[in-house]
């Protein structure tokens, strides 16, 4: 009975958004580790079809043009810009990374090109060095939002290779169009906090709820769900909607999108973000 399952959801929601607000919301964004990262703020413009984008946070490098990390703490920050010609844009993925709880992650969203790199932009606190995140100060106007533009080889290895967590990787159903969309909207985000900045929230304004404004900004009919607060269950909710492979049944489909092996061996190979690719499950046709 659907109007059941409705009727028991919501109060399941309730009670989950409550739990994680004690038990877990101290990990939503970005871990436990304080990250003096955030210095520069990125700004971006769309001329034509060329994506200007200022500030991308490449990849830490240490020892001249070596990549090392010499430990999660322990790096030297390298800022470049870029321009991305549009035109070849393929389409977005998203990465879900777990360090404990299943029932939460950090998301990041990556768009794919046909002549490049692509480029990951995650969705973070901004805070000061030395400055620790506290689950119950991130409901009170504590911390700024924060978008990392940056490499996979950073935002995604820092993760699998040296924070010791779990990521998947998952192809996201949408033309190339809807996907130029998305990418707008974060652009005209980021060079609005870049302007005026706004505060994190950590039920509100997180890696994923954010996700869900630029998706509606982008023209998608994304419904409310309870899963987008229990957002380690994101994967189930996409997978419903039709909006990742769906030839597979869901329970394989992550297994093939477990992408940690293959990261933390492709590590600092130039490759990194098509060896991590080997094996997932293509792109499903767009139908936006």
């Amino acid at each position: 009975m659907r109007w059941l399952r409705g009727a028991l959801l919501v109060p399941l929601a309730i009670v989950l958004a409550g739990a994680l607000g004690w038990a877990g919301l101290a990990l939503w964004f970005d871990g436990p580790a304080a990250r003096p990262l955030a210095g520069a703020l990125a700004a971006g413009v769309v001329v034509g079809v060329l994506a200007l984008l200022i500030l991308v946070r490449p990849m830490r490098r240490a020892l001249g043009a070596v990549l090392v990390y010499r430990s999660e703490t322990d790096f030297t920050e390298r800022w470049e810009d870029r321009t991305y010609d549009l035109s070849h844009l393929q389409g977005a993925d998203l990465f879900l990374s777990f360090w404990g709880p299943t029932l939460i992650a950090h998301t990041i969203l990556s768009w794919e090109f046909d002549d490049g790199k692509p480029l990951a932009i995650s969705i973070e606190t901004r805070k000061e060095r030395g400055e620790e995140y506290s689950a119950l100060r991130g409901f009170f106007r504590q911390y700024e939002l924060y978008y990392v533009v940056a490499d996979e080889r950073d935002v995604v290895r820092l993760r699998t290779n040296y924070r010791g967590e779990r990521v998947f990787l998952y192809r996201l159903r949408g033309s190339p169009a809807l996907a130029r969309r998305l990418l707008v909207s974060y652009l005209d985000q980021i060079n609005r906090l870049a302007r005026t900045p706004q505060w994190y929230n950590a039920l509100t304004q997180n890696c994923t709820t954010t996700i869900r404004f630029h998706a509606q900004q982008a023209a998608v009919r994304n419904p409310l769900d309870w899963r987008l607060f229990a957002n380690g269950r994101g994967d189930e909710l996409l997978y419903e909607r039709g909006d990742i492979d769906t030839s597979l049944p869901l329970a394989a489909l992550r297994t093939r999108s477990d992408i940690t092996a293959k990261a933390r061996a492709a590590d600092q190979d130039g490759r990194f973000s098509d060896l991590i690719r080997e094996g997932i499950p293509s792109r499903p046709d767009p139908r936006r």
